[in-house]
């Protein structure tokens, strides 16, 4: 749960936070006065701040400097009246999070706290080496013990006291940002602001202004000035993920920040010199976009002073069971969802699907899991349908007349999954017969699957887990139904 603390004497403004934190499920705390307001910081340690700069026993940023004080990490986002946004500009200078000009916008209240909510676990949930010794239940870990993963956490190792640029390559859903906070967190800066920055997820036209700031005036809709991430995070450290994606004017400016540490806003002629160091991330083939154009040589050799590769999950091996382990406790956790552990058959389809989405994918499919779950168990029937294998292609006359399957059938069958490479042919062979087994028997029943279940000698709650864990779907035919998400069983 988010936890918020608001400083601020008025009841009126007290009563709307109170009512948005309420909608979301948030935690508030509310201290009316500076002297309350450190105090409860050094109490409860809160994610996020929001303080008035005018407060009955303190006013400018007397305040805002005694909670920096208590941990300079914590995001803090100023509320001000009109006439004093050039004392918040100056507040972001010195690393607030962001200020709002009152009257406050709740939609915009709710959205820049989730923010500041989410920068503020980025440093200070740990991201947790396998050699770190934490609580259980602390931290997002690095998990994987295959020797891909072992370079990876030496080569953490060996960078992250160093003050040098480094790129994290790898796939989308690697990762990469778990990386970036681990050489954060155990780096000298740990103790100052970690920013991260999608460059892919920000509109061309307003990324350099999120990252270098903008003077009022500077273009259509620059009302005011504003202070950017480079300048806020001075003494910290910055990620720019999918950097990749920038577009040529910004990766001219970010050279020359790399190589001089000095910049200006959009629209300004003044210089900021500023301190950071850049951790950078993508997913995109840098020296393929080098040689066709779309990006600077100069700064991907400024970029790739240190770089770390992170492997795919298809190529993790048994990494993929204890990743599986891990999510489940996690998730189960948090999902209040009771479970035991995973049946041989589920837990081979986790082992060898492709995964294409990486550790995102996975953590998705868990939480899908685990919401679907009906026994303490994860079954092959609690797998999504589309992580199974395709059914096998026999025939549809599989009964011989001395009662077995057809054994060309069964040799094209068992041809095609080796010719595939498969790693699982007895699982997918038992999978196939039980699916012939199973559908020939509900065709012999007209669908009943009473009658069904007497016949193959099993319980019917096991028949219609089996039915949709094999997709098969009951109607006018019986047959699978490749789109199904649970057979459309009725």
């Amino acid at each position: 749960m988010l936890s918020v603390l608001l400083v601020d004497d008025e009841p009126s403004i007290q009563h709307a936070f109170r009512r948005v934190l309420r909608d979301d499920g948030w935690q508030l705390h509310v201290a009316s006065t500076a002297a309350q307001a450190v105090a409860e910081m050094q109490s409860i340690r809160p994610d996020v701040v929001v303080l008035d700069v005018h407060l009955p026993d303190a006013s400018g940023l007397e305040t805002f400097d005694r909670l920096k004080a208590v941990d300079a990490r914590t995001p803090v986002i100023l509320i001000t009246g009109h006439g004093t946004t050039d004392l918040a500009i100056e507040a972001i200078k010195r690393g607030a999070y962001e200020y709002l000009l009152k009257p406050l916008d709740l939609s915009t209240l709710r959205g820049l706290i989730r923010q500041a909510g989410e920068s503020s676990q980025r440093m200070h949930v740990p991201a947790v080496l396998p050699e770190d010794v934490v609580q259980a239940d602390e931290g997002d870990r690095l998990i994987g013990r295959c020797p891909a993963m072992q370079v990876v956490y030496k080569q953490i190792g060996r960078v992250a006291a160093q003050d040098v640029t480094v790129l994290i390559l790898g796939e989308s859903g690697t990762g990469k940002e778990l990386v970036a906070r681990a050489i954060y967190q155990h780096s000298h800066r740990a103790d100052k602001p970690f920013l991260a920055i999608n460059c892919a997820s920000i509109p061309e036209n307003l990324l350099e202004s999120e990252l270098f700031g903008h003077e009022r005036g500077a273009f259509t809709g620059a009302d005011r000035k504003r202070i950017g991430k480079f300048e806020q995070c001075h003494g910290g450290t910055i990620f720019l993920d999918e950097v990749g994606d920038m577009a040529p004017l910004t990766q001219t400016k970010i050279l020359r920040l790399m190589q001089e540490q000095r910049f200006e806003r959009v629209g300004g002629n003044e210089t900021i010199q500023t301190d950071v160091r850049m951790i950078a991330a993508t997913n995109a083939d840098l020296e393929r976009q080098v040689a066709s154009g779309k990006f600077r040589g100069d700064l991907h050799f400024r970029l790739n002073v240190f770089s770390i590769h992170l492997p795919p999950l298809r190529e993790r091996g048994d990494d993929i069971v204890h990743l599986v382990e891990h999510y489940l406790r996690r998730y189960s956790r948090e999902l209040n969802r009771e479970v035991q552990g995973v049946a041989p058959e589920a837990l081979d389809v986790l082992r060898n699907y492709p995964w294409p989405g990486n550790v995102r994918e996975l953590q998705s499919v868990i939480k899908q899991v685990l919401l679907q779950l009906r026994d303490p168990v994860v079954t092959l029937a609690d797998i999504p349908s589309s992580l199974l294998p395709s059914s096998p292609n026999l025939s549809t006359t599989p009964l011989g007349s001395d009662g077995d399957l057809l054994a060309a059938e069964w040799s094209r069958f068992v041809d095609e999954r080796i010719v595939a490479g498969s790693e699982n042919l007895y699982a997918e062979a038992v999978a196939a017969m039980e699916h012939q087994v199973i559908t020939r028997v509900l065709r012999h029943t007209g669908g009943n699957q009473l009658q069904a279940a007497r016949i193959l000698g099993m319980a019917r709650n096991s028949l219609r887990t089996r039915i949709r864990a094999l997709r098969i779907n009951i109607g006018r035919t019986i047959d699978v139904d490749p789109d199904s998400e649970d057979g459309d069983v009725s």
